[in-house]
């Protein structure tokens, strides 16, 4: 397989590196916020959130200077278009953290305690389909085997992500503890906000996949 970086882009290869820790960080951040703020925990909820709001800054800034760096020292002309969109929608992730738990802060929905494990478990399963998602784009730029075990894992969360998320809906809309049609409506936007990290990892593991087919040829 042929090798995306030559030797001497070093500098751009830990720029990158930073930016895959950012985005890393803010899901694991995510899930801890979502957990805090089912738990009532509201101080360590707002440490996260603001924590996550500076890394995705950071994030920002930091591929900027990739996006450059990129245009000086890819090795293949025809990689750098896919490396470029790689990266752009990882940070797709990044801003849905931060908006997720943006919007818990402000709108602050009421969730009944007989669901509040589900969604701290929905949280999880988010992060953990980003965390192995960054693993697996780790292992595409290092020249790996094992991106495919990792996306298939990203694939496993996601899928545990879905049965949460319908599982938390049909809760929902069953329960007579909600009588309110406005409030089940509320309960199923967060449902579907939190889960939203696990969908935008599956479908950027999906464009990796193709991205590595193309290396080999």
């Amino acid at each position: 397989m042929r090798k995306i970086f030559p030797d001497r882009s070093k500098e751009l290869q830990e720029e990158i590196g930073f930016y895959l820790d950012c985005v890393d960080r803010s899901a694991l951040l995510f899930a801890g916020g979502v957990r805090d703020f089912f738990t009532g925990n509201m101080e360590g909820f707002d440490c996260n959130r603001l924590e996550v709001a500076k890394i995705e800054r950071a994030a920002d800034e930091c591929l900027k200077k990739v996006k450059y760096k990129l245009y000086v020292f890819m090795l293949l002309p025809e990689s750098r278009g896919d490396v470029y969109r790689l990266l752009d929608t990882m940070d797709d992730m990044v801003d849905a953290a931060k908006q997720v738990l943006l919007q818990l802060s402000i709108e602050k929905p009421q969730i009944p305690d007989f669901l509040k494990q589900s969604f701290i478990e929905l949280g999880e399963a988010s992060y953990r389909a980003v965390e192995e998602l960054v693993v697996g784009v780790r292992a595409f730029f290092r020249n790996a085997r094992s991106l495919e075990e990792h996306v298939s894992k990203v694939y496993c969360h996601e899928k545990e992500a879905d049965r949460l998320e319908e599982s938390i809906k049909r809760a929902v809309f069953d329960s007579a503890e909600i009588p309110r049609l406005c409030s089940k409506l509320h309960i199923r936007y967060f449902v579907e906000k939190i889960s939203l990290l696990s969908d935008k990892a599956e479908d950027v593991a999906k464009n990796l996949l193709i991205y590595n087919v193309k290396r080999r040829i």
